[in-house]
């Protein structure tokens, strides 16, 4: 079991810039793949970014691709989110997940597990 916990979140204007971090507990935590989702109201959930174990490899949706940054710390057990020049259409639920599989990392289906989310508002 892992139990993942989003924060950071909250209310910002257009052209600003949220930190999103997701703090893992439970089973190894450096083993996964760690992604980002989110789904906006009356949307399908929506693959954002994802991080490989080692922090080597980084993957974006391409609605975010120059404005948004994950990374991970493995030894503090969490990832982030950092994103910048955000828009009102970046509103939505955020949420982490862990990928054991290693592969189609944009892939909803193929993640584990799940935080509860945490919302980010852009107003325009």
């Amino acid at each position: 079991q892992v139990q993942l916990v989003e924060s950071g979140g909250g209310l910002v204007q257009a052209g600003g810039s949220l930190r999103l971090s997701c703090a893992a507990s439970g089973r190894t935590f450096s083993s996964y793949i760690m992604g980002w989702f989110r789904q906006a109201p009356g949307k399908e959930r929506e693959f954002v970014a994802a991080v490989t174990w080692s922090g080597g490899s980084t993957y974006y949706a391409d609605s975010v691709k120059g404005r948004f940054t994950i990374s991970r710390d493995n030894a503090e057990n969490t990832v982030y989110l950092q994103m910048n020049s955000l828009k009102p259409e970046d509103t939505a639920v955020y949420y982490c997940a862990t990928n054991s599989r290693g592969y189609g990392v944009s892939r909803s289906t193929l993640y584990d597990y799940w935080g509860q989310g945490t919302q980010v508002t852009v107003s325009s």
